[in-house]
């Protein structure tokens, strides 16, 4: 499958808030969205990302890209974290592959939170405690 084919697939996202802010949300979303997006904020959602992904990585194969490029296959946990941080600092979008699960999670240097495209039961209930773990939560749009 090629990585353009994941989008038209179902996804979910792990994100920091529970579930998605309604339109007319009586709060203040953008506010405190740009105020994630401040330092050191937004470099404490990268490293949950980050610590979300390496455990994941504990349970299955991992292919990395950073924009498509180049791919690598099960990083060490080193280049694994080098790779999100600059993903962020690179303003590029991280592709991570689960090959035998045929699912793909992507990370956007514009986004607060990781998308899930075509995930398994199996790897969303997983996803779902390791996302807990690190205060983050899993939710369909």
């Amino acid at each position: 499958m090629l990585i353009s084919d994941f989008f038209e697939k179902t996804y979910w996202v792990i994100d920091i808030l529970p579930k998605q802010v309604p339109e007319g949300s009586r709060g203040q979303y953008f506010r405190i969205a740009e105020y994630y997006w401040s330092s050191p904020q937004i470099n404490m959602i990268y490293q949950k990302f980050t610590h979300v992904l390496l455990k994941l990585n504990c349970y299955e194969d991992l292919d990395v890209s950073l924009d498509g490029e180049e791919w690598v296959e099960n990083p060490a946990p080193e280049e694994l974290v080098k790779m999100i941080s600059n993903c962020l600092s690179d303003k590029k979008m991280c592709y991570i592959l689960l090959k035998t699960s045929d699912v793909l999670i992507t990370l956007s240097a514009d986004d607060t939170y990781m998308t899930v495209y075509h995930s398994t039961e199996e790897i969303l209930d997983l996803l779902g405690l390791i996302s807990v773990s690190e205060g983050l939560f899993l939710w369909k749009p």
